[in-house]
């Protein structure tokens, strides 16, 4: 049983970076420290990715099935779920605030029959198992590609649409309206109030990536009157440095509101594995998370407004992006010593069967994770600050059907 040998063996060096060692003085804001080591998977429910499996199941499956993901990340010693709670401006949890997501029920706003919530049964079942349960939120996606109903009556696209905007096949919330920043704040907030979760997670969306038009040219985000509205009320930053200090803002708030909430919830961001070309200087090529998505988020690593910190590292150990190279990079970027652990591609695993797609540097074998976990523990003593102290698996999905015999 590979992976849940490997899950399961603890590490030779004691986790000594707990959040007291890494915060001197101990203060309102400071949650509880963590004495392991981190084993977690996400479970995506935006487009039914890992739960449920389809949108239409009676309540009695949707419940089994959360069941079975809980019970196998038992069997594989993980230790935290990253649950996906907010896919773009709907609730799979009863919500004063939103409509009930369409991916839990077919079609947005229509309540599961019976009646449940899948949020409060998640944190329930988690904790009985030993497990803890991150509620994961889109803080700034309005409404997904190719939807599969219309948009619920009290959709913020209906409510509010003057802070929505279309781009691509999407919607999405301004992040220049500070009416945007403040719902997304209200509603993490009402679900730290109300629910026993263990912590608040957002991934790598902010500012939406780049869509093209039918001859493929780039689409830019259609906010020019937000901006026109900041400049004229005083505002100096250029449009791009506008969008990143929005967005600064949101992450800042939300690290703020969690802890002055409950102290003991943790906040945590998992961002595109790299920060911005060149850096470290042998990762040239790759994505600009910090001019395509306008996300500074060394910045947010730098001034700890984190807890927890899962940069997704989703190459090989190989290639130009190499593993192995970010871990240390991000790791000697974590100047108030958070909680580093490592977002892992498991979705790139595939089977060694022949009818499938050739393994390549695009799809890995089994193996590629396992050397992967093993780097990350080996960073606890060889990379700076620390290194990383835990791994997180996208996605769950590829953990239950066991690919590639991962769990052989």
């Amino acid at each position: 049983m590979r992976i849940s040998l490997l899950l399961a063996c603890t590490a030779t060096v004691l986790w000594a970076r707990t959040l007291n060692a890494q915060r001197p003085t101990l203060n309102a804001n400071d949650p509880p420290p963590i004495r392991r080591e981190f084993r977690a998977a996400w479970v995506a429910t935006v487009t039914n990715i890992d739960w449920p499996s389809r949108p239409d199941l009676d309540t009695w499956t949707q419940q089994a099935e959360l069941l079975a993901i809980l019970n196998r990340a038992v069997a594989l010693h993980l230790n935290a779920i990253i649950f996906q709670i907010r896919p773009g401006t709907d609730a799979l949890y009863a919500s004063r605030l939103e409509p009930w997501s369409e991916y839990l029920t077919g079609r947005q706003g229509r309540p599961p029959e019976p009646a449940w919530d899948p949020l409060a049964f998640a944190v329930a079942e988690a904790h009985r198992r030993g497990i803890e349960l991150h509620a994961w939120f889109n803080p700034y996606r309005a409404r997904y590609a190719r939807p599969l109903s219309d948009a619920a009556r009290t959709h913020v696209s209906r409510t509010q649409p003057l802070l929505v905007r279309r781009y691509g096949d999407y919607l999405w919330m301004d992040p220049g309206e500070p009416a945007v920043r403040r719902r997304a704040v209200q509603v993490v907030l009402d679900v730290v109030k109300r629910y026993d979760i263990d912590a608040v997670h957002i991934d790598d969306y902010f500012y939406p990536y780049r869509e093209r038009d039918s001859s493929g040219r780039s689409l830019d985000f259609p906010d020019s009157t937000t901006y026109a509205r900041y400049r004229q009320g005083g505002g100096t930053l250029s449009r791009d440095d506008w969008r990143r200090h929005n967005v600064d803002l949101l992450v800042e708030a939300l690290d703020r509101g969690v802890h002055a909430t409950k102290r003991w919830v943790r906040f945590g961001v998992s961002p595109i594995g790299i920060w911005r070309p060149g850096n470290p200087p042998s990762v040239t090529p790759g994505f600009d998370a910090y001019q395509e998505i306008f996300a500074d988020t060394r910045t947010w690593l730098r001034n700890g407004w984190v807890d927890y910190w899962v940069p997704q590292l989703y190459w090989a150990i190989d290639s130009p992006q190499s593993y192995p190279v970010l871990l240390s990079w991000w790791a000697s970027q974590n100047l108030k010593h958070r909680n580093l652990w490592i977002g892992n591609g498991l979705h790139r695993v595939r089977d060694a069967d022949p009818v499938q797609a050739p393994i390549g540097r695009s799809s890995w074998r089994a193996d590629e994770i396992i050397q992967q976990v093993g780097l990350t523990r080996s960073s606890v003593a060889s990379a700076p600050n620390g290194g990383a102290t835990g791994n997180v698996f996208f996605s769950m999905k590829n953990l239950m059907t066991n690919v590639d015999s991962i769990d052989a």
